[in-house]
């Protein structure tokens, strides 16, 4: 079969391996679709913080497929049945797992990093990780709901915004965009800013869904900000640049009483002015990876056409030449690169 596979820094080979087997409690997947993540780009340039993953290894960890073989154990999926897998998986036994915190458990394992992924003709998942696809949501779509349970936990569960509500998203990646979306489909007056390397591809897309959009390094984002806010601040700031300056920029343009959502993991230590932030009682928060729920709220979203996931794909790049899709990513010349494996 197929894999993409992870063999050194920069350096990701089409490779040809034999097809898994899989025990009595698993199932094995056809895979459909699989898309980049910004944490598949840090992995692949072998980035400060992930120089743990051993390699080789098969990436991916945001795919959809179909079962083709169940395990004689396994129970509650059948083969053809369409899933997507949650690929964080939790220990079960730590304080947070007990707790009802198992995005956060203290011994995880990430398909695709401690374990082969979804880069992949053919991979064997554990059906407790997995999320039946509504009937109406088609596999190519199914791909994008990891990253779409990442904004949905980011805004329906760890934000206060609400319709009508100013925010602002910084930072015009793929969970930004879509952190975006959810937003905006809760009626939220939304703002997306980036800087100039994202206004060739990644801030158009956010115009061509709809969504009012600010380049940085062109315009001022605190005269924007006073523009659309009356002068108050945003009522709620998403930081989802992975930039340790992301924190402080947000704290500077939210409102007093407003939050401030820390989505993306800061590149280096951030320095935040926190003087203002309290006086004005600004609720900073973070929000990582999703849960169970999460993954249900995207794939329901997606099924009423609420999240416009075709427009945010990017089929363009082939397995046949996988450097590309992420050299592309990296410099800003795509958003989502999703390979089809079907």
């Amino acid at each position: 079969m197929k894999t993409i596979v992870h063999t050194d820094a920069r350096t990701v080979e089409l490779q040809e391996r034999d097809r898994p087997s899989i025990a009595d409690d698993e199932v094995l997947v056809e895979v459909h679709s699989a898309g980049v993540c910004g944490s598949d780009a840090h992995a692949y340039v072998y980035d400060s913080g992930y120089e743990w993953i051993q390699m080789p290894r098969i990436m991916g960890h945001e795919y959809s497929g179909r079962v083709v073989e169940v395990g004689d154990a396994v129970s509650g999926f059948g083969v053809g049945d369409g899933v997507v897998e949650e690929p964080i998986h939790e220990c079960g036994d730590c304080f947070q797992c007990d707790n009802g915190q198992a995005n956060v458990c203290e011994d995880i394992s990430i398909t695709g990093m401690h374990r082969d992924g979804g880069f992949a003709e053919f991979v064997t998942a554990d059906p407790d990780h997995l999320h039946a696809v509504p009937a109406d949501v088609p596999l190519a779509r199914a791909a994008v709901t990891e990253p779409t349970s990442v904004a949905t936990r980011a805004v329906l569960d760890r934000s206060m915004t609400d319709p009508g509500d100013d925010v602002l998203v910084e930072g015009p990646g793929p969970i930004g965009v879509l952190v975006a979306a959810v937003a905006d489909s809760l009626g939220a007056n939304v703002v997306v800013s980036g800087l100039g390397r994202d206004a060739e591809y990644r801030l158009p897309l956010v115009a061509d869904l709809g969504i009012e959009t600010v380049d940085v390094t062109e315009a001022d984002l605190a005269a924007r900000t006073d523009a659309v806010t009356d002068g108050r601040g945003f009522d709620v700031v998403f930081d989802s640049t992975g930039h340790h300056s992301g924190v402080g920029t947000a704290v500077e343009h939210v409102r007093k009483g407003g939050q401030v959502v820390v989505v993306g993991i800061p590149n280096e230590t951030s320095e935040v002015r926190l003087t203002e932030a309290v006086r004005g009682e600004v609720d900073i928060t973070t929000s990582y990876g999703s849960q169970w729920r999460n993954f249900e709220q995207a794939l329901r979203l997606m099924e009423r056409d609420a999240i416009p996931v075709e427009s945010i794909a990017d089929r363009s790049f082939s397995v046949d030449d996988p450097s590309a899709a992420f050299e592309a990513f990296l410099a800003g010349e795509t958003c989502k690169p999703v390979f089809s494996f079907s």
